[in-house]
């Protein structure tokens, strides 16, 4: 077995960087329902510490409370908890039916904001919200479930769209779910071919078509990939075009031979009672897909109830969302966090949308926008606070921020620097909470509340439910060491199958390989005693270096807490012979080049702040990093093309932001491997 290794294997915690005032602390609705469920158990809570121990033990107990606590509802009973107990295949409140629709649609009034509308401002423009009403929303729900009812929509059926992180997603997505149909959306920065790649497996019978979205000050035609992929999936018989980003413009030129066409303003035309099919709870409510970066993208089915249970108990206990409240998540429709902050339209609150690029015109607008609209809760990836810190801009003097009780980061582990900067440079008052889950689960593992204090560069614990562990390679639990973060208990919204995977035979070798009955996520984390966790980067993409492990994410938040650094990208390639090699990609931050003086700097860093075994082999500038679609950074696919794979086998370029740069990549290592 290998020796493992954490920088912060000591359980040196540091100093408390934020710990909720009591008044804060008691309003908490996590206090509320540590309140409630003590007096519905019977027993005392005194703290989530206790409550969460109890939620892993007494599996059935906690999520019986949960069930009743978040208000679901059903016109039949549930018979049960759970069916079974070993994952995967276990059935969760037989008997019950629910609709993620109708829960989302059920809080407020017609008068009721449910979603603010943002998109990238024009160059010298200001950034100009709209608001659509909870009424609205249910109009238009109700007349595009109506209209797919109309055009032979059934429960079962794949409804699949194309669009930006606008209105016509949410109510595309409500509306599909109040037929029953099985819903799947893929962003327009997806291109032709991986967005046929993986709607192709489901074989949708409708198509929701956006026109283009915004990025970096252009506005993207995407009008041809549309029709595109209404001539390439033979499936499809209804297209809906939604003209957004060239309104006014005639449709697109369709196939005179393919799926009928309807614009978007007919299909929601006719005023229509809301109808809601009361599905099993396990019902199909989507799909969600893996990066497919290495292959055929994993299409993952979520159910109803289980993304209504699991995103209920987050957006209530960790976000601690509510009637009045406003939820800020800034994703595009690629990522699982767009379909998560649905759930703070179940949570009676409201959700902001905005459509472009993060970084236009600079790296502050989302911060304005988050003061703009008053978000409560201000939700982002951690590479974009690290790149706001990089770019020099500080929040609090582009904003009034003093709405934002709490800032989500996930995506990535954030950087221990950049916790402090947070409280220099957003507010000092302000809840930081890193959290990690996955597309998997379409939630959190991990995460925070308005109970547990905040120390740079730890994650405050497990959340209710979600029995973590780490695990040797041997299968024995460790703690205050690195281990693969395991799952030993089932979650309601554990997929209930792969799409196409008749068998399970994918289900089992992707998540409970080599522990039968027990979730593998593919993480490397060391959980501490007080429950605190550390995330150090994928077990998929292992650093074993003399046989001790190193987690990638320890890299990267030492070396991009430095100013001349913009990006980076570290891998540990095994080699044939017994070799090993470690190398470190750098982009440097503008200004700045990789000369000797940096890589010297580079070296001292990664050997004070880790140890000596983080001292790369070489250090090469790169001119950028490659990333999934939705972010995170190519790992495995680059450190497959250093082992000799073909590009064509390595990587799927429309899986990719930037293929020329995976290009480079590639030519890196033919070079290296021929030794020229």
């Amino acid at each position: 077995m290998s020796q493992v290794t954490s920088p912060a294997a000591a359980n040196d915690l540091g100093p408390v960087l934020w710990q909720a005032s009591p008044e804060r602390a008691a309003a908490s609705t996590m206090a509320r329902f540590l309140t409630w469920l003590s007096e519905r158990e019977g027993r005392n809570f005194p703290d989530h510490d206790s409550m969460w121990a109890w939620s892993v033990e007494e599996t059935d107990r906690f999520w019986a409370a949960m069930w009743d606590f978040v208000d679901m509802r059903s016109p039949t009973p549930w018979t049960a908890v759970r069916e079974g107990d070993t994952m995967p295949g276990v059935r969760w409140f037989p008997g019950a039916s629910v609709n993620f629709a109708e829960r989302c649609l059920r809080p407020g009034t017609d008068d009721d904001p449910a979603l603010i509308c943002l998109k990238e401002p024009a160059a010298g423009g200001q950034l100009e919200p709209r608001t659509v009403t909870r009424g609205e929303l249910r109009r238009d729900v109700a007349a595009l479930g109506a209209w797919l009812r109309s055009v032979g929509v059934r429960p079962g059926d794949r409804v699949a769209a194309y669009l930006p992180n606008i209105e016509h997603a949410v109510i595309s997505c409500m509306a599909a779910a109040s037929v029953g149909a099985v819903w799947a959306l893929l962003s327009p920065d997806f291109g032709s071919e991986g967005t046929i790649a993986r709607l192709s497996q489901l074989e949708p019978t409708v198509l929701i078509a956006g026109d283009g979205y915004h990025w970096q000050g252009r506005t993207i035609d995407r009008r041809d990939v549309a029709v595109e992929l209404a001539a390439s999936l033979p499936t499809v018989r209804q297209v809906v075009q939604v003209s957004y980003a060239f309104p006014g413009e005639p449709l697109p030129a369709y196939a005179a031979d393919g799926p009928a066409v309807t614009a978007w303003a007919d299909a929601v035309a006719a005023a229509a009672p809301l109808e809601f099919e009361q599905t099993d709870f396990s019902h199909p409510l989507w799909v969600l897909f893996t990066s497919g970066t290495t292959g055929m993208p994993k299409g993952l089915v979520h159910g109803h109830g289980g993304i209504l249970m699991e995103g209920l108990k987050w957006a209530h206990l960790y976000a601690d969302l509510g009637p009045g409240d406003t939820y800020f998540t800034y994703t595009t429709t690629g990522w699982m966090l767009w379909n998560s902050q649905l759930l703070g339209l179940a949570a009676g609150s409201t959700i902001v949308l905005y459509e472009g690029s993060p970084g236009y015109p600079d790296f502050g607008v989302l911060w304005e926008a988050a003061g703009l609209v008053r978000a409560k809760v201000f939700f982002l990836g951690a590479a974009l606070v690290t790149a706001t810190q990089n770019a020099g801009v500080v929040p609090k003097e582009r904003a009034d921020l003093s709405c934002v009780q709490t800032i989500q980061v996930s995506g990535s582990a954030l950087p221990t620097a950049g916790y402090p900067w947070v409280y220099e440079n957003v507010s000092a008052d302000v809840r930081l909470d890193s959290t990690s889950g996955g597309t998997d689960i379409c939630g959190a593992f991990v995460g925070g509340n308005d109970l547990l204090p905040v120390r740079a560069g730890r994650i405050s614990g497990p959340l209710a439910g979600a029995a973590i562990a780490a695990w040797d390679d041997d299968g024995n639990p460790v703690t205050g060491e690195v281990g693969e973060l395991v799952i030993t208990r089932p979650m309601p919204s554990m997929p209930l199958h792969l799409w196409n995977d008749t068998d399970n035979a994918r289900y089992l070798d992707s998540y409970f390989d080599p522990w039968p009955g027990v979730w593998r996520h593919g993480d490397w984390i060391t959980l501490y005693e007080d429950n605190s966790v550390v995330i150090h980067g994928r077990s998929d993409a292992t650093l074993n270096r003399d046989g001790v492990r190193l987690g990638s994410s320890d890299f990267y938040g030492v070396l991009e807490a430095m100013p001349q650094i913009q990006e980076t990208l570290v891998l540990g390639v095994e080699q044939p012979g017994g070799g090993y090699y470690l190398p470190l990609f750098v982009v440097p931050a503008p200004g700045y080049e990789l000369d000797d003086e940096l890589i010297a700097a580079i070296r001292t860093e990664l050997r004070t702040k880790r140890t000596p075994r983080h001292v790369p082999d070489e250090i090469i500038a790169a001119p950028a990093i490659p990333h999934t679609l939705t972010g995170k950074r190519l790992e495995v696919p680059i450190k497959r093309l250093l082992q000799g794979v073909p590009l064509e086998k390595a990587a799927n370029l429309a899986a990719v932001d930037d293929p020329a740069v995976v290009r480079w990549f590639a030519e890196f290592a033919r070079s290296r491997l021929a030794g020229t």
